[in-house]
């Protein structure tokens, strides 16, 4: 597992939120539906993006999966409230990045890829609106999956601003 974070330190938050992340993989891929349940907020909201047949996840949240799928990290940074996890299953070509918010020591979002080449990147730490076009340029990319080519198959990209 490649743990990663934004400066290149690991702040205290940081490393909460990725803890708090992975033994979340943990409760999931041992079927352990308490432990979920305490580290997911009741209202948790979902975003998914990938082939339908994929949404492993929500099938193992929902208790609608007799699947065998497992969430193994294989690199994990953080952002903020945001953590960045990413994994591959080679016998299924599948690679997967989820997007996870942390807020209050639970998790409170998701945002979940399969088979999608993730780039992210960080938008300015104020309230201020910036243009989509800027004397700055581009925004710069603070992360960018890179299990997507393990599936040997070529995969759509995505942009996700942070």
């Amino acid at each position: 597992l490649e743990l990663a974070n934004s400066q290149g330190t690991h702040s205290d938050a940081d490393s909460s939120s990725k803890r708090l992340v992975l033994a979340l993989y943990d409760a999931l891929n041992s079927a352990d539906s308490h432990a979920v349940a305490n580290i997911l907020a009741a209202d948790l909201e979902w975003w998914f993006h990938g082939p339908p047949h994929h949404q492993f996840l929500m099938r193992m949240l929902t208790g609608d999966s007799n699947d065998t799928f497992r969430f193994l990290p294989l690199r994990i940074a953080s952002f903020g409230p945001t953590v960045i996890v990413e994994g591959c299953d080679t016998a299924r070509a599948i690679a997967w990045v989820h997007a996870w918010t942390v807020a209050d020591g639970i998790v409170t979002q998701v945002r979940e890829y399969f088979n999608t080449a993730l780039t992210v990147t960080r938008i300015h730490d104020s309230d201020e609106i910036l243009p989509a076009t800027s004397a700055a340029g581009r925004l710069p990319c603070v992360w960018e999956s890179s299990v997507s080519g393990r599936v040997g198959k070529s995969v759509p990209g995505l942009v996700l601003a942070i």
